[in-house]
């Protein structure tokens, strides 16, 4: 876990989480934390473990999409000397490790049925046995499990047990993603951003500019807290005047004129197709029409367009050539465009 990391946040929905992850930490019942990637699962058990009688004890972390499957039941559960090719010795599994504290299982839903069956059994009797032996050993395990996967219906797909669903689901804490947090990304950004100023040793933190701000307040944030934290800092330490607001976001690193070809293809592709999705979902705020209110297409339609090729203008770097690419556009028309809405400054 990224003990680094800090809850930061003062939306209603991320307070409203957190609230109840609180609540839930004080009974000794499993937890299942729900989120896409970046929302923070990892800390919401991390928080749920320190406020818990059982803070004094271990806090043992398992990604279960990490392991091939034939090793999963063994990390789990331990094994014995002799056990399978390879068991040279006898070893503890993490149920063992995490005896009287916590057991934190990410990707839950990556499990296989027979991991599954024996998790049910550890949940049910609090025992494990360990593979290749038949003496079971009690354990005294909380268990939170994480995923952002939709396990109800892996139920209905049978993919995932409907009596193990019923043991984890006590509680249920979902995360919301950073896109439904409103406020959350200005004070996210600035504390990720006055961290990593004081890392590369900046004397002050200059904070954002105009146009870096309203560049992270339209972002969509698919890779959430995590995605932001990474461009936020990127942007901390390409920027070369410490004494100037950061005014230089870059949201996509791998975008370069001399990436190659078949991959440029691609993702020329996918930028049009995100930009596209950007722009309905986030234009700014003065270009929203209200039908009732046009009496005038032509000016409508103008203003929206313009509002296009600002956002596009600023997602690409104000490349011309990256944003006329991004639009399925010719360069001579994107500078048309430029021009017309006297965009060129």
């Amino acid at each position: 876990m990224d003990h680094s990391s800090k809850f930061i946040g003062q939306s209603g929905a991320f307070l409203d989480a957190v609230e109840r992850a609180s609540k839930a930490a004080e009974l000794n019942r499993p937890v299942l934390v729900i989120g896409e990637r970046g929302t923070g699962k990892e800390l919401i058990a991390e928080r749920l473990h320190r406020l818990s009688p059982r803070w004094g004890g271990p806090l043992i972390t398992m990604n279960c999409a990490a392991l091939p499957e034939t090793l999963i039941e063994a990390e789990l559960f331990g094994h014995e000397q002799g056990a399978f090719t390879g068991a040279t010795r006898a070893r503890e599994g993490r149920f063992e490790e995490a005896d009287g504290g916590t057991l934190f299982l990410d990707e839950l839903g990556t499990l296989s049925m027979g991991a599954q069956e024996r998790l049910l059994r550890a949940v049910e009797y609090g025992e494990v046995t360990r593979i290749g032996s038949s003496r079971p050993v009690r354990v005294d395990v909380r268990i939170v499990a994480a995923t952002n996967a939709h396990l109800p219906a892996m139920v209905e797909q049978n993919s995932f047990r409907a009596d193990l669903l019923d043991r984890l689901s006590f509680e249920v804490v979902t995360l919301p993603p950073l896109r439904a947090r409103e406020g959350d990304v200005a004070v996210l950004a600035e504390h990720f951003g006055r961290r990593m100023a004081a890392e590369i040793g900046w004397e002050s933190w200059p904070g954002f500019g105009k146009l870096a701000a309203e560049a992270l307040e339209r972002h969509a944030w698919p890779g959430n807290v995590r995605e932001l934290r990474n461009v936020v800092e990127r942007a901390v330490y390409r920027w070369s005047e410490a004494d100037g607001p950061v005014d230089h976001i870059i949201f996509d690193p791998f975008n370069s004129p001399w990436r190659p070809a078949v991959a440029a293809s691609a993702e020329e592709g996918k930028a049009r197709k995100d930009l596209s999705e950007s722009v309905a979902d986030h234009a700014p705020a003065s270009s929203s029409l209200d039908f009732e209110q046009i009496t005038d297409l032509k000016a409508a339609t103008e203003a929206y367009e313009r509002s296009i090729v600002e956002y596009a203008l600023a997602a690409n770097r104000y490349n011309q050539r990256q944003t006329a690419k991004a639009l399925g556009l010719s360069y001579d028309q994107i500078r048309h465009c430029i021009k017309k809405h006297d965009l060129a400054s």
